[in-house]
């Protein structure tokens, strides 16, 4: 049988021979593209591998069968790379993006996030993005030349800006842009006021078909809403009796993950189908025309949009605010925000590498080093220190 190559990239595709390159210049490598090398550098950091005891919507000791931020990038990752291959786009960069979107992320999730936000108000605030970013490009080390990863301008601009323009008349959110991406492009412009590469806006359209999928699966498995109340919500709904009709003597787990296969690969479609529309109608010769568009070229169909809206407000009400985890949600707040409070007052109790990192330094820079490390922890050691820190019935050592 005959080797399958790769077709060869599209027009609009990134490219790695013409990356715009590296913050620190440095000679490439001969087995393995820019991208490829972002990739293998990103897997290879203590941020991913920490991803393994950061928690989705559950926290770490609530079971193993649960998505945590690890399965949740590699799942990203291989639907990034199943439509970037459909449309002979760079199957690395998108997987790199994919792979890097979470990095960010504290501990206990939006949880964590939020508190972080509120304690770092008037001291540059908490983005997970741009938590991403300094990481990224500041706090793995690796390499004795340079802080961060040095990682290449497409890699970078994706994981930034993936869900859509930063600043100027397109940007997504209206919120001030974020300290730690505002001092970077000082010295690196990644062109914040323009869409990112296709590659990118795959991934992020990737992270929301894989987290509705994947929530609503691990929904059903803890048994937050029932069997009977999926069934009449749009997509999950269909989905869900579809199953039971083709495998009715299957155990239940076998239809909820025919079920959720199925519907990713609806989901899968929709964004291929109009991504095609819309790559037709604007027809672009160079990947700096996804860029510079006047919307997002990669994107769910209008259609697919509104039921996708209908099972976010599910899946917010039944699972994310349930009283379950919404007694979780009350101790991981009190856990960081009693962290954060006791390191800005206290900062003798930090690790000492990181006690050396803010001593005699401003209040604000102080609080950034206070949050860099509890944005760093896992969900379990964010637990363990609070009890070493907190309980009083613990031995002192």
């Amino acid at each position: 049988m005959p080797l399958a190559f790769p077709a060869p990239l599209a027009p609009f595709a990134a490219r790695a021979d013409e990356t715009r390159g590296r913050l620190h210049a440095e000679r490439e490598s001969t087995g393995r593209t820019p991208f490829q090398r972002d990739r293998d550098r990103l897997l290879h950091t203590v941020a991913f591998r920490r991803l393994k005891h950061k928690t989705q919507v559950f926290v770490f000791h609530e079971g193993d069968h649960y998505r945590t931020r690890l399965t949740h990038s590699l799942e990203v990752s291989q639907v990034a790379r199943a439509m970037a291959r459909t449309l002979n786009l760079d199957e690395d960069l998108a997987e790199v993006v994919a792979l890097s979107h979470d990095l960010g992320h504290p501990p206990f999730g939006h949880t964590g996030e939020d508190v972080l936000e509120e304690v770092m108000e008037g001291a540059g605030g908490f983005d997970h993005n741009a938590q991403t970013l300094r990481l990224l490009t500041k706090l793995e080390r690796q390499h004795g030349a340079y802080h961060g990863l040095n990682l290449t301008w497409e890699t970078l601009e994706g994981a930034v800006k993936h869900n859509g323009p930063l600043i100027g008349p397109l940007r997504v959110k209206d919120k001030p842009l974020p300290v730690a991406i505002e001092e970077y492009a000082e010295k690196h412009d990644l062109w914040l006021h323009t869409y990112p590469s296709l590659e990118a806006q795959l991934a992020a359209l990737a992270d929301d078909i894989a987290y509705n999928n994947h929530d609503a699966d691990d929904g059903l498995r803890a048994g937050l809403f029932s069997f009977d109340d999926a069934c009449e919500v749009p997509l999950l709904g269909p989905a869900l009796r579809d199953s039971l009709a083709a495998w009715p003597d299957e155990p239940r787990e076998v239809q909820i993950a025919e079920a959720v296969s199925g519907l990713i690969g609806k989901m899968v479609a929709d964004v291929l189908a109009e991504t095609g529309r819309r790559l037709e109608a604007s027809d672009p010769q160079h990947a700096d025309e996804i860029r510079l568009a006047d919307r997002a070229t990669a994107s769910f169909s209008d259609e697919m949009t509104e039921q996708l809206t209908v099972l976010r407000k599910f899946l917010f009400s039944q699972m994310y605010r349930h009283h379950k985890v919404n007694a979780v949600r009350s101790q991981a707040k009190r856990i960081v925000r009693d962290l954060f409070l006791l390191y800005k007052e206290e900062p003798e109790v930090l690790p000492p590498a990181w006690f050396a990192r803010q001593e005699g330094e401003s209040m604000e820079k102080r609080m950034r080093v206070i949050c860099d490390y509890i944005a760093g922890m896992t969900d379990r050691y964010a637990i363990h220190e609070h009890k070493r820190l907190f309980d009083l019935s613990r031995d002192m050592l």
